[in-house]
């Protein structure tokens, strides 16, 4: 099967929550599944990065213009929970388990601004 964004996004927007439920990664991943395309479970958010590369998505360079269905893999930050971040942008927003502000899921990411990677399939 080759890889749908729209059929992810829809479900990711059909599957989010009203805020937060510590499963990013999962909502994600799912929704990748959904777009046809299967990325393994990894334990952490920040480590699926290797996982989208091997399943055929690319790193975007730094300050690229986003596109909908691009995945941001984003680190912890000290002080945070440690596991990191995954979410997908739409087109015009962020989603994960919920749909967010913004590519920063809440205020501590905000504030410390950890790094990141894009990841797209073409």
């Amino acid at each position: 099967m080759s890889w749908n964004k729209q059929t992810a996004i829809s479900y990711l927007r059909s599957h989010a929550l009203g805020h937060s439920h510590s499963e990013c990664a999962k909502f994600t991943r799912l929704a990748i599944q959904a777009g046809g395309v299967n990325v393994p479970n990894t334990e952490y958010a920040k480590d699926y990065g290797a996982e989208l590369l091997r399943a055929g998505f690319r790193e975007v360079p730094p300050g690229s213009a986003l596109i909908s269905g691009d995945v941001a893999v984003i680190q912890p930050y000290p002080g945070g929970n440690g596991i990191g971040h995954m979410t997908m942008y739409d087109g015009t927003k962020w989603i994960s388990d919920f749909v967010q502000t913004g590519m920063y899921p809440g205020p501590g990411y905000r504030r410390m601004q950890p790094s990141f990677k894009i990841y797209r399939m073409n």
